[in-house]
């Protein structure tokens, strides 16, 4: 296959890549007005940060798969790929931990007056007096929003610090993920406002049409006066406005990684008055980028293109969960060329959609049996689909 790295991996997920016989691109530095006139004929693009508009995805013809290297997508259009057939996945979870050391160093960096102290020092000023004011996190209360991976790490790592954390309980969550939270030492409780009693709040989820603008002022105004808000996640689930009162008028505080219109390239100006505050700690959108994370995250990387070659598509973000359908056609065949095609075509002449669909060859390859989820009049097809040459039996389950 063709791939074209539009971010730096290291050389030897490259190298692993070209042994399988790929022909890979290596140009880290295209920023996303660059992609469309890089993508050409490529049918595999690798991003970490740099943003895939429209544009780029009408202009790859052969593009099949884009491949965001970290686990959020949301500098992708991953609507427009979906219309376009192109398979946008991810790679979660490899970066876990380094997300949840950064936000651990955020909070202690908070609480401790690091960069403030830092600051002083070099500019040769003195000053234990002020900076001997902390609370310090033994027995303070860490409420956690989102127990996906990165966030079970940061309660891992919290209680270290003998810190009590709190999540929420949500019905319909996985019970081995509500196992694991609870053996990580978290309490978790009915309400979002009993998550955000605490005297550090930290965000862990997605940027999705339901959390974007989470952090508003009612948000806000559940937390506790002189709190801290550590966000590792996205700029984008944060109302900045509504934030900024909160550290102007409610002596709260902020450890931020991630901040809305940060620049889209690695190096650049940001013009932030959220970054600009005084009661505000930050970094660079750094929280994965750590040695560790970045050699996890490329080995994950080559793994979903490797199964993209084999036929399988993973960590696939805009895939239909649940495709429209009227049922389930079961047909048992002859293993033999055109049967299936013959059935394809009697669906297409009655207007059946065909949404998904597997066939597997018995011992022996001389049968087979296909299941197809269709949409449509498929149950009054049945006596002319068991009628179609090397056609064994048919049969329809209606959802």
């Amino acid at each position: 296959m063709r791939i074209l790295l539009a971010d730096a991996l290291p050389d030897a997920c490259v190298d692993a890549l070209r042994r399988a016989g790929d022909t890979v691109t290596v140009e880290a530095g295209l920023t996303t007005p660059d992609l469309p006139g890089a993508v050409a004929d490529h049918e595999v693009l690798v991003v970490r940060s740099t943003r895939v508009d429209a544009a780029t995805i009408d202009a790859g013809h052969q593009l099949g798969l884009i491949v965001r290297a970290g686990a959020g997508t949301n500098t992708i259009d991953c609507e427009h790929a979906a219309h376009r057939g192109v398979h946008v996945c991810n790679v979660p979870g490899r970066n876990a931990l380094a997300v949840a050391e950064l936000t651990l160093g955020l909070i202690l960096a908070v609480d401790r007056h690091i960069a403030d102290a830092t600051a002083d020092l070099r500019a040769g000023r003195w000053n234990k007096k002020a900076y001997a004011d902390a609370a310090g996190l033994a027995g303070r209360r860490l409420g956690i929003i989102g127990l996906g991976e990165i966030g079970l790490a940061v309660a891992r790592r919290a209680r270290g610090f003998e810190m009590e954390v709190r999540a929420q309980a949500k019905p319909g969550r996985d019970p081995a993920r509500v196992a694991r939270a609870v053996e990580a030492g978290v309490e978790l409780v009915d309400t979002l406002e009993e998550v955000l009693d605490a005297d550090v709040v930290s965000l862990h989820v997605p940027v999705t049409p339901a959390t974007t603008g989470l952090v508003d002022d009612a948000f806000l105004a559940a937390m506790r006066d002189g709190a801290i808000l550590v966000n590792t996640s996205r700029g984008e689930i944060v109302d900045e406005p509504a934030l900024l009162r909160a550290l102007d008028e409610r002596g709260m505080r902020a450890g931020l990684d991630v901040f809305v219109d940060e620049p889209g390239a690695g190096v650049g100006t940001i013009d932030s008055a959220l970054a600009r505050h005084p009661r505000v700690v930050g970094t660079h959108h750094i929280g994965a980028s750590t040695r560790q994370a970045q050699e996890a995250v490329a080995a994950g990387t080559v793994e979903v293109i490797e199964a993209y070659r084999s036929g399988q598509v993973v960590n696939c973000v805009n895939l239909a969960a649940a495709p429209p359908r009227t049922g389930t056609l079961v047909v048992r065949h002859l293993d033999r060329v055109g049967v299936l095609a013959a059935v394809f075509d009697l669906l297409r002449r009655h207007d059946v959609n065909v949404e998904t669909m597997s066939n597997r060859v018995f011992e022996g390859a001389v049968a087979a049996v296909a299941s197809i989820d269709v949409n449509g009049p498929a149950a009054e097809l049945l006596p002319e689909l068991a009628s179609l040459p090397d056609v064994i039996g048919v049969t329809f389950t209606p959802t």
